[in-house]
């Protein structure tokens, strides 16, 4: 089955940016929120990151048109049910997502693909929720999605091996480059991420080095382009603090319990750049300062 039309659930950071993609890339796009309010904010968002790329002569004007011409915004979840691909990107909740995609089933055709754009939940235990575990994969893109090449196309031990081969193409269509990862929590990314992450507080903690040393040693030393500590401050520390909390119930292995400080920085409210304070205090966000412990 040719995907054509594509439904997103949640018009937030990242399905907006999925919403944005799927219609830049051909696809009739509608994209579901909770009221217009935020289904107007999303779809503000995508507007104004579609003026920025004709101001740098990334796309004409005419390409502009064509793809906000492919999106539109609901709070229906019933002008989803003609969706050939429907894309969840909602709340990172395991009752929530559970329960959009039991009502989802109950409305869509049998031929429907379901996806989640879950992080590190397990991709089998949301499709539990439905009646068509051979039609649902995991689709976990990344932040922020119009810019980074990646997909992360998951199958699950259910999925239909055609299903899993036509998501690993639409990964393609929309420019991004698929890798093929099995439904283990975290999948790949994260499964090597999260640990290095957790480290890198770790090595603060131990006073092996200054939240500096520590970033400028991974930037410069690896090559990376962002240190650990400035990359958790980014993600935010509570989303990796909530994904190494499912990850260790899952392995219960040290590497991916949270170290004293991680909790206790959430709980305080310093989840990072958003929250303008983290391992870096962001008063003057073009000027981060190192914080002291």
């Amino acid at each position: 089955m040719a995907i054509q039309k594509v439904g997103v659930v949640g018009c937030g950071l990242m399905g907006s940016g999925i919403a944005q993609v799927c219609a830049a890339s051909g696809f009739l796009t509608v994209v579901r929120e909770v009221s217009p309010e935020v289904v107007e904010k999303g779809l503000g968002s995508i507007v104004k990151n579609l003026a920025r790329l004709v101001e740098k002569g990334t796309i004409t004007v005419a390409a502009q048109g064509e793809i906000r011409g492919r999106l539109r915004g609901t709070t229906a979840l019933e002008d989803l049910k003609d969706c050939d691909l429907i894309v969840e990107a909602i709340i990172e909740q395991l009752p929530a997502k559970r329960e959009l995609f039991s009502a989802l089933d109950a409305l869509c055709p049998p031929a429907t693909i379901f996806a989640s754009n879950t992080s590190s939940l397990t991709i089998t235990e949301i499709s539990a929720a439905t009646k068509r575990p051979q039609r649902f994969v995991g689709l976990h893109f990344f932040n922020p999605v119009p810019l980074m090449k990646l997909v992360e196309v998951v199958r699950t031990i259910a999925t239909d091996p055609e299903v899993y081969e036509e998501m690993v193409a639409f990964g393609a269509k929309l420019g991004k480059t698929p890798v093929r990862a099995r439904d283990s929590t975290g999948f790949i990314v994260n499964r090597l991420l999260v640990p290095y992450l957790l480290d890198a507080i770790r090595a603060l903690e131990e006073g092996v080095g200054s939240i500096e040393d520590i970033d400028n040693s991974m930037k410069l030393g690896c090559g990376h382009p962002m240190g650990p500590l400035t990359l958790l401050d980014f993600v935010g520390l509570d989303t990796t603090y909530y994904i190494s909390q499912i990850m260790f119930e899952e392995f219960h292995e040290r590497r991916f319990a949270s170290p004293p400080l991680l909790k206790r920085m959430v709980l305080a409210g310093w989840n990072g750049r958003k929250a303008g304070r983290g391992f870096y205090d962001y008063s003057d966000p073009a000027k981060p300062k190192a914080m002291r412990f």
